[in-house]
């Protein structure tokens, strides 16, 4: 396990819409760098960068084209080397997003994949053995090569299924998994891997990490496999590099290797009832909604099972949002925002903060599709900078941006908020400098529930000698816990800490160092 996890907050950025240095209106990763001395001022001392890999942009990045090339749009792969070697500088980490389950239809080893007769990348993609053979369970593709095959994809039609085999067997065309071409296409990744971490990346952010195994077993074993040989090359070469997967069930992914794995949102999950829960059925009943309508102990019978399962074996990590979710402020106010990220930052875990959410950026679900973004699109917005033109984002004209910015009355900036003491940016900016003060607050301190009873607030746990309550409700509340001690950060107003009960204000929170 790396030691800087342990003190670790990370900056998610999406770099087609973070900085612009060169006006052709998209960012770049020049950009980036120019802009790490804001990220670490923020208390994020650790990055995540989305695919900037060469791709076609069918899906945003996620259909790479060379894994060992940086897309031109952003940049030089010396770009990328000069961005590691500044983070580091400043004592920043750099994690790269790595999609091993497909690669676009674009990259080389599909071209060769899809000839007719057989060559060394025949079974790097998945094929059924004739362009008659369209499996319903499988999600194919048909007569677009010569070859006399359909080819299975994840997600869009470009985007090819990489061969790491089939757990079982049902078709004439499926691979065991220790089959050799099956290895070659593990062994690819691993070699794409080594090439940045030997550039200096600082390991990995691991797209559909659960999936790469067909017709896997419920636990996951075969594709399991896959992340413990990678482990275990990087325990051997690596052992300062991080992984870290989108997979959402720790009892499995850091089991099979993983350092850290995001809590995502998944309809009907704790992380959902906390700050996603509002359909058109029900309404508003997200914990963190100041309708007071929520039910902690939703978050708490699923979260705490997996923390006290899996709290020695790795991270669960939180976050503000991310490219594939709405932003928060599609359905939370300012007041809401800060109660909530302001839980995030307080729990254990590798916590991971979107671009934008600290100054509470809003969802625009307007917008056209861009690069199959869907209704994604609205959460890859570009960064609002200051109020000069394109919000500081690029200096192209506005019909030239990857996006648009936000233009309507009081769109939230970073240099604004940055002069404001009560802002959303500076409580985000505080209560991260609080945890990086405080190692019982950082990733692997302890976690105590002391009060969380159903449909009730507030919701109070302890953090070491650190007291943490939230009352996002409209109402006054009490609940029987002791809470003297030094006020260490709050939020809303005021909370009457007492000998055998605290009391906190509407929407409001308080750490209490005991």
């Amino acid at each position: 396990m790396p030691d800087w996890l342990k003190n670790t907050v990370f900056y998610e950025i999406y770099p087609q819409s973070f900085y612009d240095t060169n006006a052709d209106g998209i960012g770049d990763i020049n950009g980036i760098t120019e802009k790490l001395d804001y990220i670490k001022w923020l208390g994020c001392n650790a990055l995540w960068i989305n695919p900037c890999f060469d791709s076609p942009f069918m899906d945003a990045g996620y259909d790479v084209r060379n894994y060992k090339k940086v897309a031109p749009r952003y940049g030089s792969n010396r770009d990328l080397y000069r961005l590691f070697s500044e983070a580091h500088a400043k004592g920043m980490k750099v994690l790269l997003d790595l999609v091993p389950g497909h690669t676009s239809d674009q990259h080389a080893w599909f071209k060769k994949s899809s000839l007719p007769g057989q060559n060394a990348y025949s079974n790097r993609y998945i094929w059924t053995d004739s362009v008659w053979d369209y499996p319903d369970e499988y999600h194919c593709i048909s007569g677009r090569y010569s070859r006399n095959g359909n080819y299975m994809v994840n997600f869009f039609s470009s985007q090819p299924a990489l061969n790491y085999g089939f757990k079982k067997i049902t078709r004439s065309w499926q691979l065991p998994c220790e089959h050799p071409d099956c290895k070659a296409t593990r062994k690819a990744l691993t070699d794409v891997m080594r090439f940045w971490l030997d550039r200096g990346c600082d390991g990995f952010r691991v797209d559909m990490a659960d999936s790469l195994v067909k017709n896997d077993d419920g636990d996951k074993s075969g594709t399991g496999a896959v992340w413990a040989e990678v482990r275990s090359m990087m325990d051997r070469d690596y052992p300062e590099a991080a992984l870290v997967s989108e997979w959402s069930n720790p009892r499995l992914s850091l089991k099979y290797g993983f350092h850290c794995d995001f809590y995502l949102n998944h309809e009907g999950n704790g992380y959902y009832s906390l700050f996603r829960d509002n359909s058109p059925q029900d309404g508003q009943r997200s914990f963190f909604s100041s309708l007071g309508r929520g039910d902690i102990s939703k978050f708490t019978n699923d979260y705490m099972p997996m923390y006290e399962r899996t709290k020695d074996m790795g991270y669960i990590s939180f976050l503000t949002c991310n490219h594939d979710t709405p932003r928060m402020s599609k359905d939370f106010d300012e007041a809401e925002m800060k109660l909530a990220y302001s839980f995030i930052f307080t729990m254990p875990g590798v916590p991971f903060l979107y671009y934008g959410d600290e100054i509470g950026m809003r969802y625009n679900g307007g917008l056209t599709s861009k690069e199959g973004g869907y209704e994604r699109t609205g959460t890859r917005t570009p960064m609002q900078w200051n109020r000069d033109m394109n919000a500081g984002f690029s200096k192209a004209p506005p019909e030239k941006l990857y996006l648009p910015v936000d233009t309507s009355a009081g769109a939230p900036c970073a240099e604004v908020q940055s002069q404001e003491g009560g802002s959303l940016l500076n409580t985000v900016r505080s209560v991260i400098k609080l945890r990086h003060e405080n190692a019982c607050m950082q990733a692997g301190g302890p976690l105590e529930i002391l009060y969380a009873e159903p449909h009730k607030y507030p919701f109070v746990f302890r953090r070491g000698n650190m007291l943490c309550a939230f009352n996002p409700s409209r109402s006054f509340v009490k609940a029987p816990v002791p809470s003297k001690g030094t006020v260490a950060f709050c939020a809303g107003g005021n909370a009457v800490l007492g000998e055998s009960s605290i009391g906190l204000p509407p929407q409001s929170c308080v750490i209490v160092k005991q």
